[in-house]
C-alpha cells in the first residue's frame, strides 16, 4: 500500500470518540437504571487506580508511537510497525487503556447500568476498529505484521 489518501485501515469510528459515546451512554444509562453495585470502598478506589493506570499505558503507547515515527491517528497511514513499549505486551495499548478506563469508572461509581455499556463499546472498538486496523497493517506490512501478531497477544 501506498501513503495514498485510502491508505488507512478505515475504521468505523474514532476510538477516543467511541470511547466518550460510551462514557455518555453509561451516563444516560445511570440515569434511567441507578443500580448501584455495594462496593467496598477500597474496591470503588481501585477503579481509580484503574483509571490512573489506564491513562499511564496510553501515554506510554503515544509516546512509543511517535518514538517509532508512525501516526497515531487511525486516518493517517500506518509507516511502522510498533513492537516495543507497551506494544510488547498487547498489540493495542491504547485501545486495552480506553477498555481499562472505562470499566474503572463503572467500578468508581459502583454503577451495573454504566459497566453494562461496556459490551457494546468492546464490541464496536474490536469489529469497527482492532480488525480493520489489523487486516491494514498486515497487507501494508507482510510478514513483519505477521510475525509480530503470532509473538504478541491482541488484546492482554
Amino acid at each position: 500500500m501506498s501513503d495514498a489518501p485510502d491508505d488507512n485501515p478505515g475504521v468505523v469510528i474514532f476510538p477516543p470518540l467511541l470511547f466518550v459515546i460510551s462514557v455518555a451512554c453509561g451516563a444516560m444509562a445511570y440515569l434511567v437504571y441507578p443500580f448501584r453495585l455495594g462496593l467496598a470502598p477500597w474496591l470503588r478506589g481501585l477503579g481509580c487506580v484503574l483509571v490512573l493506570a489506564a491513562i499511564a499505558l496510553a501515554l506510554w503507547g503515544q509516546r512509543t508511537m511517535r518514538a517509532a515515527g508512525t501516526n497515531i491517528h487511525p486516518s493517517l497511514p500506518a509507516t511502522a510497525v510498533v513492537s516495543d513499549g507497551p506494544f510488547a505486551f498487547t498489540r493495542n495499548p491504547l485501545y486495552v487503556s480506553l477498555l481499562a478506563m472505562f470499566a474503572g469508572i463503572g467500578v468508581a461509581i459502583a454503577s451495573l447500568s454504566f459497566l453494562a455499556v461496556l459490551v457494546p463499546f468492546a464490541y464496536v472498538l474490536h469489529f469497527g476498529v482492532v480488525l480493520r486496523e489489523e487486516r491494514y497493517l498486515e497487507a501494508k506490512f507482510g510478514d513483519a505484521y505477521v510475525g509480530y501478531k503470532a509473538r504478541v497477544r491482541r488484546w492482554i
